[in-house]
């Protein structure tokens, strides 16, 4: 049996999709991955593709809606379909999961073989409160949905919208990519206490930033969408607190930024860290983890700074509210205003958090152990458990399919 993975950038499997490729390798599918692989966002290059044991078919996907490339990656990807015959096919992303879906519905038609089709929306891109422009996107999924066999939300507010979708197949809810918690467990081991690890010496010495600041931090692209300028203005009014944010990523908006914080003069106060392979490495480091998005699905980022065991800092929106609880594992902004992320900065390093006898250090360790625990819900064990029953369900299908051909032959 053959399945293909889909997606838009050719790094987005490893570094979401990979425990997916162990599962159906076990189950004894060959995979197959159509990316676009001149496009990588997650990582410098395509090197930790090497290895999974997987078959790369290169599909000229862009990510623009509107571009004229949007076709010829539909004939590229049709083309792919009808000479592989796959059995099973599992996309990801917007446009890379609208094009397979369109592709894989044209095979169908074409050759009568009901190939099921997976898609998981890692976010769709309407949800509450987006912006009106967003919503042009309900109509397409709706109608795609059609042609989706096992259409997978990963928070909340998507499931339940999805409820309402035509689907041929069903609705799935995973929660998330699955988190590998192995990592952190050799720190839960350790008696570490945030902010007072010997183990920040590296950060420090690497930034040139005082023994006694603390730091703030941020993982994610450099992108408009993690609006990480919100925090940039933040640190303007926080000039009082001994403090440093560090923004850990790459992306197009880095040039940008870097203008805008030596405009504001503040060279000392934000430090780009570019792209970390060793996230947790880093997040150990810090005291308390930001994150300003606009959109999220439900972000690793955010898992990875709760399952180190980090206070989170973050606007109440989709996603966001399926991780943290106000006050119990960090402080939820009500908007995007530099001055409320102010707020809430000052409130985890310079106010005692609503109880006398908790010191702030006690407060963002409280948080912090909180987060380590809810992340829990969202470990890959839980999450590999559910996508190995959707992957049976559909390995049933294909059997039986298999079994009404051969019925009719």
């Amino acid at each position: 049996m053959k399945a293909l993975i889909v997606t838009r950038v050719s790094g987005f499997l490893p570094q979401f999709e990979a425990n997916n490729v162990k599962i159906l390798q076990e189950m004894g599918f060959e995979v197959h991955y159509a990316s676009n692989f001149n496009t990588v966002v997650y990582g410098k290059d395509n090197h930790r593709l090497e290895g999974m044991e997987l078959v790369c078919h290169q599909i000229d996907f862009e990510r623009s809606p509107f571009s004229p490339g949007v076709r010829k990656a539909y004939g590229q990807l049709k083309e792919l379909l009808e000479t592989e015959n796959f059995d099973l096919i599992h996309c990801h992303m917007p446009m890379s999961g609208v094009v397979a879906r369109m592709a894989a519905q044209a095979v169908r038609r074409k050759t009568g073989r009901k190939v099921p089709v997976l898609y998981t929306a890692h976010g769709l891109h309407f949800y509450e409160g987006a912006p009106l422009k967003n919503w042009i996107y309900y109509p397409v999924e709706r109608y795609l949905s059609r042609y989706t066999d096992r259409l997978i939300l990963i928070n909340e507010e998507d499931y339940k919208r999805a409820q309402n979708f035509p689907v041929r197949g069903s609705v799935e809810r995973i929660m998330g990519v699955g988190m590998q918690l192995d990592r952190f467990r050799e720190w839960e081991k350790k008696d570490y206490t945030i902010g007072k690890s010997d183990t920040k010496k590296d950060i420090y010495e690497r930034y040139g930033i005082p023994d006694n600041y603390g730091i703030l931090i941020s993982v994610g692209e450099i992108t408009q969408r993690k609006n990480h300028i919100v925090m940039i203005d933040a640190m303007k009014e926080l000039m009082d607190l001994p403090l440093v944010y560090v923004i850990c990523g790459s992306g197009p908006w880095e040039d940008k930024l870097k203008q805008h914080v030596r405009d504001m003069g503040l060279e000392n106060r934000v430090k780009f860290a570019g792209y970390v392979e060793q996230v947790p490495a880093i997040l150990r480091q810090a005291d308390c983890f930001v994150f300003p998005s606009f959109q999220e699905g439900l972000p690793v980022a955010v898992m990875e700074a709760m399952a180190v065991g980090l206070p989170v800092i973050a606007t109440r929106i989709r996603g966001i509210t399926d991780l943290l609880e106000h006050a119990k594992g960090g402080y939820l902004a009500d908007d995007w205003e530099p001055e409320n992320y102010a707020v809430k900065v000052r409130r985890m390093f310079s106010e005692r958090g609503g109880r006398s006898d908790v010191s702030r250090e006690q407060r963002r360790q409280e948080m912090g152990q909180w987060n380590r625990k809810k992340v829990q819900e969202f470990a890959l064990p839980v999450v590999e458990e559910k996508m190995r029953t959707i992957y049976q369900s559909v390995m049933e299908e294909i059997n039986e399919n298999a079994t009404d051909t051969h019925v009719n032959l």
